[in-house]
């Protein structure tokens, strides 16, 4: 009671001071008019400069200054195009294919007491991905792709760490899959170039962005290939999926809405650090808890889930994991294991910069020299 006695003071004493001078000397503030309108762009990084300087300490100004800078590419290279004269033309800018250049060459030899890096081979890893990216500390840009000889795009730029949480998710011939946050599209693509998919299911709650994903499909992806792996595209509820196909899938990518860290920094448009969506991005982890138990109840025991985020955010990133196991176990008796990921450091520490420390999953962290991601991606499989 006393602390808000205390807090009110000086408001009493502003409105005695105002009481005293004359009214035509008086003067309002005009909130509306002269309150200064940050852009939603310095709002986030004021909150990333508070919230990450204590979850990242001496890593924080490096991440800082990398995610500000511009961004890092692979081409993801169209298997149902020209592929290996695709390949070809890539190699010739100076580009590599992280994937099977890692696998090949980073099945490193066991060292004493230590069993070998699992591999391709082994199923550990969703196969067919090819994806060039330049090497450390070489900003070339790739050529915007174009309309190869067989009537479909040559290859998909995106952030090349997108890749992981696909190659995570250990795609197996005759899978059923599913997408269940898939727009834009990149991931949902990925799948597919696997070859692996009996059927996939690609979904987004927003219309808008599942024509963008319908664009992509049709850009990339010859008609009647769309056929036979009967690709389903749905603008659905990803909450309910539990509900309306439980028990159903061999794997689910959930790829949740989060704070989008690095379009944060640099786009106004659709920018969840705007004023008017504070609540809905204080509600973010809740979201993504439920989207993720969601891909867990649609999935067949034995079967596999791999969350991922574009976020650095532990909040949204390893609590969210840790939170929605704790509440299968609870709510529904579903025991679900974290799978160890710590392999995917040693395969593909030539490409991207992995944060060391975290306590469920990988975290890829922006660099100058390597400036991908961020990219957070954590492999579950529901044992019941």
């Amino acid at each position: 009671m006393a602390a808000l006695v205390v807090r009110g003071v000086p408001g009493v004493l502003k409105r005695a001071h105002f009481a005293t001078i004359p009214r035509r000397h008086r003067h309002k503030k005009k909130w509306a008019a002269t309150e200064p309108k940050f852009p939603a762009t310095q709002l986030a990084l004021q909150n990333f400069d508070m919230t990450y300087s204590v979850q990242f300490g001496d890593l924080w100004p490096s991440i800082r200054v990398s995610l500000l800078s511009e961004q890092k590419y692979g081409a993801l290279v169209n298997n149902f195009a020209a592929w290996d004269h695709v390949s070809g033309k890539l190699e010739k800018l100076g580009a590599r294919d992280f994937v099977n250049d890692s696998i090949s060459h980073g099945e490193l030899e066991p060292e004493s007491g230590q069993t070998a890096t699992p591999s391709l081979a082994s199923g550990t890893c969703s196969p067919n991905l090819r994806c060039f990216t330049f090497t450390r500390g070489d900003v070339s840009r790739f050529p915007p792709a174009r309309l190869g000889s067989l009537g479909v795009m040559d290859y998909y730029l995106m952030d090349a760490a997108s890749l992981l949480p696909v190659l995570a998710l250990g795609l197996q011939s005759g899978d059923t899959v599913l997408d269940l946050c898939a727009a834009p599209g990149g991931k949902t693509l990925a799948l597919l170039q696997t070859g692996c998919c009996r059927n996939l299911a690609a979904n987004d709650l927003s219309t808008s962005r599942t024509v963008r994903l319908q664009k992509v499909l049709h850009s990339y992806v010859p008609q009647d290939i769309r056929d036979r792996n009967r690709v389903r595209v749905t603008s659905w509820d990803g909450r309910k999926w539990g509900e309306l196909e439980g028990d159903t899938y061999d794997r689910v990518l959930v790829d949740v809405p989060c704070t989008t860290d690095r379009h944060s920094l640099h786009e106004e448009e659709n920018n969840i650090f705007q004023r008017s969506r504070k609540k809905e991005r204080q509600m973010l982890p809740m979201l993504q808890m439920q989207l993720l138990a969601a891909g867990l109840l649609a999935t067949k025991p034995g079967g596999h889930v791999v969350y991922s985020t574009c976020s650095l955010s532990h909040l949204q990133n390893e609590y969210v994991v840790q939170g929605t196991i704790e509440f299968l176990a609870n709510q529904y008796s579903i025991k679900v294991q974290v799978e160890d990921l710590s392999y995917f450091r040693k395969l593909f520490m030539d490409t991207f910069s992995f944060f060391p420390s975290c306590q469920v999953g990988e975290l890829v962290i922006p660099n100058l020299l390597a400036n991908f991601g961020p990219m957070y991606f954590c492999k579950m499989c529901r044992l019941t």
